[in-house]
């Protein structure tokens, strides 16, 4: 758990990933003691989250940084799509819950999502906005039993699903690891690998550009995935891997596991095309001006560098490189 702090605006410097915040107490032991769940939602803090409008919630308008609106349990406009979900206990002793529901059309509020507004929200809201959408993305995608076939209910406050035959299932968290490829070199003219994956729109003359990722896969160490990746990817050897941090990314249901690995730019890059549309080799001085907001040219089309949105853990890793923390 994390201090009640700022909202963390990507601007370099920060200690955690924009997601990797909270300062709710999950209180694990209060989901299967039906007596107090039902006395805690009679006097809980709910956030109404709909996963029919891409996970989006309720945030007071013209607040800055943006204010979750939660309301109280009798305040709740329709019936919602699913039974209450206990996120936990706020430092003040009240309960949190969410539920997946429309959203109520209340004056003075916006509709958001969480990678819109992830990283200017306060350490409370990041955490209780993060955890939320993730339950709710689990429970969207798990209506029946892998093992039996069977339809699930939800049980243990949101926490685990459970069908007719005693089968339980708990909420999944896929493991995948990113990096931020990097050669070592102090000073304006260290470079950093970045790829802009094949699968991402080229718009309005820019070219998005990230670090690494891929899942982990079965039997393998995080540390193998990020050589096995940035291999497959990119066809580079990367090595002094270490560990930066990690956060949710709940689209539907990652942990990113974040690295920063060592690789010679002699070495010649080969993408695959499957994966990787180009990728190319960017000093810190290019990454400065394109944070900046300065045009960078990145190919011969003349499309300039967009680098990852400010609620993903590459560019803090990004930021972390740039301020010569790895």
């Amino acid at each position: 758990m994390t201090a009640v702090g700022g909202p963390h605006r990507g601007g370099g410097g920060e200690t955690a990933p924009p997601l990797a915040r909270s300062t709710l107490d999950r209180a694990a032991h209060r989901r299967t003691d039906p007596q107090w769940l039902a006395e805690a939602w009679e006097r809980a803090r709910v956030l109404v989250l709909d996963s029919a409008a891409d996970g989006r919630a309720l945030v007071r308008a013209g607040a800055s940084p943006p204010e979750l609106v939660l309301l109280g349990s009798g305040e709740l406009p329709e019936v919602p799509r699913s039974v209450p979900m206990f996120l936990g206990v706020e430092p003040d002793g009240v309960p949190v819950f969410a539920v997946d529901s429309p959203l109520p059309e209340l004056p003075g509020t916006r509709a958001v999502g969480l990678r819109e507004v992830g990283h200017l929200l306060l350490d409370r809201d990041a955490g209780i906005f993060t955890a939320a959408l993730a339950l709710t993305n689990w429970h969207a995608r798990h209506g029946f039993s892998s093992v039996t076939g069977q339809p699930t209910r939800v049980d243990e406050a949101g926490w685990s699903r459970v069908d007719e035959t005693g089968d339980r299932v708990w909420p999944r968290t896929d493991p995948a690891m990113i990096a931020l490829v990097h050669d070592g070199v102090a000073g304006p003219e260290g470079a950093c690998l970045l790829g802009s994956n094949a699968a991402w729109p080229r718009t309005g003359g820019q070219r998005r550009f990230s670090c690494f990722a891929g899942y982990v896969e079965p039997g393998e160490s995080a540390e193998d995935a990020v050589v096995r990746e940035v291999g497959e990817e990119v066809g580079v050897a990367v090595g002094n891997i270490t560990y930066a941090g990690s956060q949710s990314w709940p689209f539907p249901g990652s942990l990113m596991l974040g690295f920063v690995a060592l690789a010679d730019p002699a070495q010649p890059v080969r993408v695959d095309p499957t994966e990787i549309a180009y990728a190319r080799w960017f000093t810190r001085r290019e990454i400065g001006a394109a944070l900046a907001g300065r045009p960078v040219t990145v190919d011969d089309d003349g499309e300039h560098l967009l680098l990852p949105p400010p609620s993903s853990i590459a560019l803090f890793l990004i930021h972390r490189w740039l301020d010569g923390h790895c």
